[in-house]
């Protein structure tokens, strides 16, 4: 891709080149544009009424950090329940609503929308070279109801909570469940249209408003993935909607869909829920494969290997996610040829998973590796994702499912996948691109603290589960035989660990704004259109039009004026 003008003359280029790495010479050329989108307008309204697509990313940020937050802390109250075999911290209808509570906070309001809705929403536009989303008021419209949504479940929690568990189950949750389902299904139902305006938005956005010359084939794989997650948010989300609809009107009017006592079908239940609960696991998952390869690619200095394979695998996993949904219902009884079809689909879904993780080796084998925060993200996805996607093919065995389906195994394997892969993806994400929404640098020190905690706590955390699933501990009772104490103890240990990785980078992120060093356009030497912008980006993104005219990741000899890696410049390791 061409790059577009900088904000510095020839003569300051040279200046800066000359300069090298020393402090001084670092700082001046970093320093940031005057004029830029976050001192675009100051006060609240201009906030809350913003259209820019940046400044709308930046309320998703702090929306969804605030419900992570939330969702954390009923994951610590459950590791505490779990300290001990007896049930001596929460009654059992307590412990309902506390997993309940920690699945609908963690997956409806931080995993689904963190990565699109946050890093989506500021790169998107950038990595194309538009100046903003197609709809940009609808943009905003999707922020509003996503805390509208939000607002509801809030106030279910406020006044007790639901018991139901995430999933929602009929017919506990349309007929013998006593607690706030109403609400918290209506605050989900209302937040599926914000992921339906965002689908709809980056589509649009991606079709119609590519720079000159940025072809489909030139895409950075980031787009790839968002354009992929998109499809399936506008086609599976009205199917989870319907579905709640359902059961609000078997719930408040006692029409049988889901209940048997009343004519209905728990199965169908299951049936809609999955058709878009699977495929929205690639909705968590998707947007982190194009963070992984992004940052591979930048810090490797080389083009992804298979490129064009690596962007239709991003299309073939939207497309099998709608085809698998079965493999959750393997002891809900259905008939064996069908478990027998999507035990057979599941195995295929894998394979497009592996194309990129084995593209990704084959990137990195022989490249010229920098260890930065980064990428030490995203050498741990690549192993926790691994884990996580062979233990669901483990589930996607007939045989294997029936024993382990319930038990912690399941657990397990989930958050291999949706912590180990959609977090870390997530924290990779806001690590390369901190210094191009903020214009500064962060601790190389406390981050690289920060991404060995994380690493090392999860495993602690939930490979024990593993074994635990394993020898038949089942999910979702907090009362166990005593000889599975200490792994218990074991995982609850991990956590702490864990919570203390992911609390670090809140203290040195908000450090940075204020004290932390310039970081100029360009600090890794990445190539794409985001990085030939000013750090933080103007308003409308670029002074200039780009126009493309080279292959996606083209890297060349890293330029030395522009590579300023956080390691050597206030805080160095």
């Amino acid at each position: 891709m061409s790059m577009p003008p900088s904000n510095m003359s020839p003569s300051a280029e040279a200046a800066s080149s000359q300069a090298g790495t020393t402090r001084s010479g670092l700082a001046e050329a970093a320093r940031p544009p005057r004029e830029h989108y976050l001192n675009a307008g100051y006060g609240i309204k201009s906030w809350l009424l913003t259209t820019d697509h940046k400044r709308i990313g930046i309320l998703y940020l702090l929306s969804v950090t605030f419900f992570f937050a939330i969702g954390g802390l009923y994951a610590t109250a459950i590791r505490l329940e779990l300290l001990t075999p007896q049930g001596d911290l929460f009654q059992p209808d307590t412990y309902n609503r506390v997993f309940t509570m920690h699945g609908v906070m963690m997956i409806f309001f931080f995993l689904i929308p963190s990565i699109p809705a946050v890093m989506g929403n500021f790169l998107l536009p950038l990595m194309i070279g538009a100046k903003d989303v197609a709809f940009p008021k609808l943009n905003l419209a999707s922020w509003y109801m996503y805390m509208i949504g939000a607002g509801f479940t809030m106030w279910s929690l406020m006044h007790g909570g639901v018991d139901t568990g995430w999933t929602f189950y009929t017919p506990f949750s349309s007929t013998y469940s006593n607690t706030y389902t109403t609400a918290t299904a209506l605050g989900i139902f209302i937040n599926g249209f914000s992921s339906i305006f965002t689908g709809v938005n980056f589509i649009v956005t991606i079709h119609r408003m590519r720079a000159p010359g940025l072809t489909w084939f030139r895409l950075p794989l980031f787009v790839w993935a968002h354009y992929a997650t998109s499809l399936i948010q506008v086609l599976a989300t009205p199917v989870l909607a319907i579905t709640l609809v359902l059961l609000f009107l078997e719930r408040a009017f006692r029409i049988g869909f889901f209940d048997p006592a009343i004519g209905g079908d728990p199965v169908l239940f299951q049936h809609l829920f999955w058709f878009y609960s699977h495929p929205a696991v690639y909705i968590m998952i998707l947007p982190s494969l194009g963070v992984i390869s992004e940052i591979i690619a930048a810090f490797t200095r080389k083009a992804i290997f298979g490129y064009k394979f690596v962007a239709f695998a991003s299309i073939a996993i939207a497309v099998f996610g709608f085809l698998v949904w079965g493999h959750h219902m393997f002891v809900s009884g259905e008939s064996a040829y069908s478990a027998l079809v999507f035990s057979v689909l599941t195995m295929l879904i894998a394979v497009p998973s592996a194309v990129k993780v084995f593209n990704w080796m084959a990137t990195i084998y022989r490249g010229s590796i920098e260890y930065s925060t980064p990428m030490f993200y995203a050498l741990g996805f690549m192993g926790l994702f691994v884990i996580g996607g062979l233990t669901g093919l483990m589930l996607g065995t007939l045989g294997i499912d029936v024993h382990l389906h319930d038990t912690y195994f399941v657990v397990a394997h989930f958050h291999y996948i949706m912590v180990g892969g959609a977090v870390m993806g997530y924290m990779g994400a806001l690590h390369f691109w901190w210094p191009k929404i903020t214009g500064r640098l962060y601790s190389g020190f406390f981050s690289h603290l920060s991404a060995l905690l994380v690493f090392l706590g999860f495993n602690l955390t939930f490979f024990p589960q593993f074994v635990l699933g394993y020898m038949g501990m089942p999910r979702r009772y907090h009362v166990y035989p005593e000889e599975f104490q200490v792994l218990h103890v074991l995982s609850t240990a991990g956590a702490s660990i864990l919570a203390v990785g992911y609390a670090i980078p809140l203290f040195y992120f908000l450090y940075s704004l204020k004290y932390g060093a310039y970081a100029g356009r360009n600090p890794w030497g990445a190539v794409g259109l985001e990085w030939q912008t000013t750090s933080p980006p103007p308003l409308h993104n670029f002074h200039e039009m780009p126009v493309v005219d080279f292959e996606a990741y083209e890297y060349k000899e890293a330029p030395v004026a522009e590579r300023q890696p956080y390691r050597v410049v206030k805080y160095g390791l």
